[in-house]
């Protein structure tokens, strides 16, 4: 199957307020030895983490600190202040601090629903950019985003940071090598024991110092509850796509990469608020989703509050062979060999294959660290090619992610028109690929 087939390249006939004109340029050409100049825009969370592990490269520079709460703004002041001298400028809106020219790159940490509107503007700006996954909400909004870096040609490397690990590198030429014998099944999941349930909260004042709407931005206007603000965000579907996007594209990513796949036949999913039934969060917590993709299958789970996940692990990708599994998550991988059958009972069939102790992922390795440096090295050569999870990579983990939630908000199994972009006569489906767009924010228009 053929990426063209699956990632639409079309322009999206809608006018836009966010790109402003005055700020589309060119960046400025950086040499090898030229310290880059970054912004980050939504720092709470991973937008922060990122840009530390930059900053530990000396010749990056933080001059733009982007986000609709002071009070993480003043943090961010005061983290920064312990880690260079120089004081960056700050911002409550992203579009005026693409107009800062000095500014080479951006990280880009908001929540899900305003990554694409922000990357076309900060690629349109002449800025590379390093995105927080999943790339987008929905399958569209990934589509757009593509077409933005494919007109401008700017570095865009998304935070699906397991790509860079040394260690998930020799899992994937392991599978690939054709020892695990035929490939089946490949299991993906993420039990998530520390989640526990939200307690349910009224709507209150939005409190000092948050710009709200601009928070909201092109989601639906709603009041101000805590439990839908800065990390329970991943949970309403205003704005995220639950554990299914938040971790999936992660582990999903590794294992299309090492099968060489990009789209599927068809999804089904089954699941639901089955844990915490009464927790305010509108996202499954608990769900199975099954991927056809023509040779083999893949079986996502996940599950919150506990964390008895398959192989005694509580995230990982599993590929199952006819001579072997071979297991892989963040700690490390193993191969499990195969036995030939001699009779009911009995374990002492010849191995098919030479199983792998555990290889343990090294400890001094900071893989996070690994991918920044691949976007900084990226951004000296002008070379998106060099990039470990280039957003085309990003869109791939995503939108077969989004396929997952469909098939589950659907409640059907779906059916992927490869040639039409769509799920053939399926209008329920058809229309959850589209993003919705509120409060005078447009969809980009490339």
């Amino acid at each position: 199957m053929k990426r063209r087939t699956f990632i639409q390249e079309t322009a999206v006939a809608a006018s836009s307020l966010v790109v402003a004109p005055a700020i589309i340029k060119n960046a400025k050409s950086l040499s090898p030895n030229d310290k880059i100049n970054i912004g980050v825009i939504g720092c709470k969370g991973m937008g922060w983490a990122d840009t530390t592990s930059l900053l530990k490269m000396p010749d990056i520079q933080l001059i733009g600190i982007c986000d609709v709460d002071q009070s993480v703004i003043d943090q961010r002041l005061s983290d920064y202040a312990k880690l260079r001298n120089n004081i960056p400028k700050t911002y409550t809106d992203h579009r005026e601090l693409l107009q800062d020219e000095s500014i080479d790159a951006v990280v880009i940490g908001t929540p899900d629903h305003w990554h694409c509107s922000m990357m076309v503007d900060a690629v349109m700006a002449g800025k590379d950019v390093y995105i927080e996954k999943p790339i987008a909400n929905s399958i569209e909004e990934c589509n757009i985003m593509l077409a933005a870096q494919k007109k401008t040609g700017r570095v865009v490397q998304v935070g699906q940071w397991q790509r860079s690990g040394p260690h998930y590198r020799e899992a994937i030429d392991i599978v690939r090598s054709g020892i695990l014998g035929n490939i089946r099944l490949v299991k993906v999941w993420a039990y998530q024991g520390w989640m526990k349930p939200m307690e349910p909260m009224a709507d209150v004042p939005v409190p000092r110092g948050v710009d709200y709407k601009r928070w909201l931005g092109p989601a639906p206007m709603r009041p101000f509850n805590p439990n839908r603000f800065h990390f329970n965000f991943r949970w309403f579907w205003d704005y995220a796509g639950g554990l299914m996007t938040d971790w999936g594209v992660h582990e999903i990513d590794i294992a299309l990469y090492a099968m060489n796949a990009v789209a599927p036949k068809s999804v089904m999913a089954s699941g639901g608020k089955l844990a915490y039934p009464n927790d305010p969060a509108e996202t499954p917590d608990t769900l199975q989703a099954v991927f056809d993709y023509g040779d083999f299958s893949m079986l996502w789970e996940h599950a919150t509050g506990i964390d008895g996940g398959p192989y005694g692990r509580t995230e990982g990708i599993a590929f199952i062979g006819n001579n072997g599994t071979l297991v892989v998550n963040r700690g490390g991988y193993e191969v499990i060999a195969e036995r030939e059958f001699v009779g009911w009972g009995r374990n002492d069939g010849k191995q098919k294959m030479e199983p792998i102790p555990f290889v343990q992922k090294d400890p001094n390795v900071n893989i996070l660290d690994l991918h920044t440096e691949n976007f900084v090295a990226a951004i000296k050569a002008n070379d998106p090619s060099m990039l470990n999870t280039h957003i085309k990579s990003g869109s791939v983990a995503a939108i077969n992610a989004q396929m997952g939630n469909i098939a589950y908000k659907t409640g059907e199994k779906i059916y992927w028109d490869a040639n039409e972009s769509n799920f053939g006569d399926n209008q329920k489906a058809n229309e959850l690929i589209h993003a919705k767009y509120h409060n005078g924010w447009m969809k980009p228009k490339i």
